[in-house]
């Protein structure tokens, strides 16, 4: 006897349950029984039975003892396998490459303190997938001094892969907050994080994509412009990099480095004039005196003060109004605290306020919206008077909305375009740091106190986000991002606000990818690939068991994910990087 199911043109198949009779040469089908009303779960038990098998109450005799999420960590895993991080790490294999790999995937999944990280191990598959199932915290720290002391062969390799002849490098440095007493390279300094406490200095060097490729860890009351040489200094002797063309703020790049710049040979530089030089450069300048934007929003322009220098003068119409709003609304607020101050003196009648003690009063809120520039005061006892510089005022409102980039590129390397957007793109470096201290890899708080292991921390961060940096460009499709960021960048103005384009509108309208999958934030998307486990199933009872492991089938989003991750090439081969004036 059999199951025998019979399409029934538009209306569900019949299942019946039939028997083969032989007669003479023939074999003639019998029909037993129409089973069309069974349940699907009695209609599959009877073929069980009919083929032979044996059923079992399945809570009897098959239990789930474990169940741990996978899919994120095989989505870390697939991208670190086609970036060759192994081979990027340490060429042989050993159990410090092994806990490092380790350590840059947890970075990526779930970031904590290298003592938490031997618990997080366990809260997935990421110590089996990596081979770490007995490491315990001495082993992480063997496994830091061993990264940092390859810090040197890992930066050389990285530069190897994206660093070419000519490249445009990227350069800036942040700091990040010191919450204990005893790490050397804390100091004081100016703190980025915005809170009254010792920071630790890091400079990031990134190629013209945005791609980490060496980091350095300084004091934390270490000037920018003093870390410069170090980079200068990497490219030229430890990554052999002969032409090439350094891009830094011009907090970075000082008139000082610039001339050093200019004494190395294949040494080009992009950076931009301090305010201070930009409003020299109006007032001396002839071209200012005409409608040097009448066509354009940039110009480029020469001026005796800098030498050999292309400075490409541009203007951007809704910066200009937005300093004009905050100048007018800054004025104002000082004003208002003015005539509070003078209200409270002038009600002073039987014990006036003395000149000293208003200037101390003016002082304190004088310098509170930093306007005090545009304030003409006349202190005297029990008397505060003032009026508005106009013409100071009206200087400045010439500086609304204009910037100066400065290069010693020719043209014939670098159109005026090209430069601005090569300035531009030091946000790269921004977004990178964004994601060092958000919740994506959480370089702080630092939890080390010696001064190898914060170096070695901030190396392992580094690393992460050269995973996550690809990771991100390889899953666009299923991010609310552009997916075609570079091109995009090159196409549209390179000084005008930047619009987001068609696809990014659809994707925002829409929340849907291109075939109708929904579209997550980077968090989102780990969030839902690890809703695929690896569930560990025993079957029998008594003294026969059998234990075994099985993930759960990858439903439609994850199994995009896996897809876009996987690849022969490797990621810096499939991603097109961006073009210099004549590239093809």
């Amino acid at each position: 006897m059999y199951i025998d199911r019979v399409p029934n043109r538009n209306s569900p198949p019949a299942i019946l349950l039939r028997e083969s009779v032989r007669e003479g040469k023939r074999t003639l089908k019998r029909t037993l029984a129409n089973l069309s009303a069974l349940p699907e779960e009695a209609i599959a038990a009877l073929q069980v039975v009919l083929s032979g098998g044996r059923l079992v109450n399945a809570d009897d005799h098959i239990n789930i003892t474990g169940s741990l999420p996978c899919g994120h960590v095989h989505a870390v895993k697939l991208a670190m396998d086609r970036l060759g991080m192994s081979e990027l790490v340490g060429s042989k294999p050993s159990i410090e490459r092994a806990v490092v790999l380790a350590l840059i995937a947890q970075r990526i999944i779930r970031p904590g303190s290298k003592l938490e990280s031997v618990a997080l191990f366990s809260d997935s598959t990421l110590a089996s997938e990596f081979g770490v199932e007995d490491i315990d915290e001495n082993g992480l720290y063997n496994a830091l001094d061993w990264l940092l002391g390859r810090q040197g062969f890992i930066e050389r390799k990285l530069a190897a892969r994206h660093l070419k002849e000519g490249a445009t490098v990227f350069y800036d440095i942040s700091s990040s907050s010191y919450y204990g007493s005893h790490c050397p390279l804390a100091a004081w300094g100016y703190n980025r994080d915005g809170l009254r406490l010792p920071g630790i200095v890091y400079g990031l060097l990134t190629d013209g994509d945005g791609r980490p490729v060496s980091i350095r860890v300084y004091r934390g009351n270490t000037s920018d412009s003093l870390t410069v040489p170090d980079q200068i200094d990497a490219l030229r002797q430890e990554f052999n990099v002969g032409r090439f063309v350094f891009v830094g703020d011009r907090g970075m790049l000082t008139g000082t480095h610039i001339e050093d710049l200019r004494k190395i040979d294949g040494c080009g530089w992009i950076s931009c004039l301090r305010s201070t030089d930009v409003k020299h450069l109006i007032e001396t300048h002839e071209s200012f005196g005409a409608p040097l934007f009448n066509q354009s929003n940039l110009a480029e322009i020469e001026h005796p003060d800098f030498p050999g220098e292309r400075l490409i003068v541009c203007y951007n119409e809704l910066l200009a109004m937005d300093r004009k709003h905050k100048r007018e609304e800054l004025l104002s607020a000082t004003e208002e605290q003015l005539l509070k101050l003078q209200k409270r003196i002038a009600n002073r009648k039987t014990n006036p306020m003395s000149r000293g003690d208003i200037g101390v009063c003016v002082g304190k809120l004088i310098n509170k919206f930093r306007m005090a520039k545009h304030f003409l005061l006349k202190i005297d006892d029990g008397k505060l008077e003032w009026s508005l510089k106009h013409t100071q005022i009206e200087r400045e409102k010439k500086l609304d909305g204009i910037y100066v980039v400065r290069t010693s590129e020719p043209a014939t390397e670098l159109n005026a375009a090209d430069v601005v957007r090569a300035y531009k793109n030091l946000s790269n470096i921004e977004k990178a740091f964004r994601t060092f201290k958000g919740i994506d890899l959480r370089v702080r708080p630092i939890h080390h106190r010696l001064e190898n292991r914060v170096r070695a921390h901030f190396l392992l961060c580094m690393l992460a986000y050269y995973v996550e940096w690809h990771m991100r460009q390889a899953l666009a499709p299923l991010l609310y991002a552009e997916e075609n960021l570079p091109l995009a960048r090159a196409q549209r103005d390179p000084v005008a606000k930047a619009l987001p384009t068609a696809q990014a509108n659809r994707k925002k309208a829409t929340g849907q990818s291109d075939d109708g999958l929904p579209l997550r934030r980077w968090d989102g998307l780990l969030s839902a690939l690890s809703t695929q486990v690896r569930n560990t199933c025993e079957v029998g009872n008594g003294k026969f068991k059998v234990t075994f492991k099985r993930d759960t089938v990858p439903n439609v989003f994850q199994q995009r994910a896996f897809e876009l991750l996987k690849a022969d090439a490797p990621f810096w081969q499939t991603i097109v990087p961006s073009k210099r004036n004549g590239e093809k």
